[in-house]
């Protein structure tokens, strides 16, 4: 065997051994990813969920401050008009 042979022989097995490497590199990669994702869709969702949840809260909270102000006045009407039916009815009898 003489030295071209063996440096080809030898370059074959560099040449495999990156190929295997490339391929394991690229299985371990999507591997990864696909712990990632896995890790961090349920996160996602969540955080998207408690957003939208917050949203309609947020809304009905809205609602609920501006009936209390309605209740408010509407108390304050209903108030006025007792006192001017108490006051009224006195002064006609």
């Amino acid at each position: 065997m003489n030295d071209k042979d063996f440096i080809l022989d030898e370059v074959e097995e560099v040449i495999e051994v990156k190929n295997q490497m490339g391929v394991r590199f690229l299985i371990g990669l999507l591997l990864v990813l696909f712990i990632a994702w896995l890790l961090l869709f349920p996160k996602i969702y969540l955080q998207n969920q408690i957003y939208y949840i917050s949203r309609d809260i947020a809304l009905l909270q809205r609602e609920y401050n501006t009936l209390l102000e309605e209740q408010r006045i509407i108390t304050y009407k209903v108030e006025q008009m007792r006192f001017q039916n108490q006051v009224l009815d006195t002064m006609f009898e």
